[in-house]
């Protein structure tokens, strides 16, 4: 299950993240954004699988304080391979930045855009969250 919502000029692809949480007062959630002349909500799936699949969520001492994030931007080049990311938003815990930027990282190299996509590189942004949960 996932949705599709035009903020400014990002779509955003929301889907709770799978790994078991250490603690029973949270969970982490990951979100990415992706620029809106990327009308594929295929490739955004696909995109987001990648990153959601190399997530490895730090140990008890590395998860930040609940409502926390991190935020990556990454830029996609045209052939899928992964320009540039960076930490644009911190968390307020070093382990927890590190595991986003290593998980966009590692999901690269990441499928050729579309031919219908218009533009030579992708901006996505990807943010890992520790949210209240069950």
């Amino acid at each position: 299950m996932f949705r599709i919502r035009r903020l400014g000029l990002v779509a955003l692809l929301a889907l709770a993240v799978t790994p078991v949480a250490l603690a029973a007062s949270g969970s982490p959630r990951l979100e990415a954004f992706f620029q809106s002349a990327l009308q594929s909500a295929d490739y955004q799936q696909k995109v987001y699988t990648r990153v959601a699949g190399k997530w490895r969520q730090p140990g008890a001492k590395g998860t930040p304080a609940l409502g926390k994030k991190t935020v990556v931007q990454a830029l996609i080049g045209r052939d899928g391979k992964l320009v540039s990311a960076s930490v644009t938003t911190e968390s307020g815990s070093k382990a927890w930045d590190a595991a986003a930027l290593e998980a966009v990282k590692k999901a690269a190299p990441f499928p050729p855009l579309p031919k219908s996509y218009p533009l030579p590189t992708l901006d996505a942004h990807f943010h890992v969250s520790w949210v209240a949960g069950p």
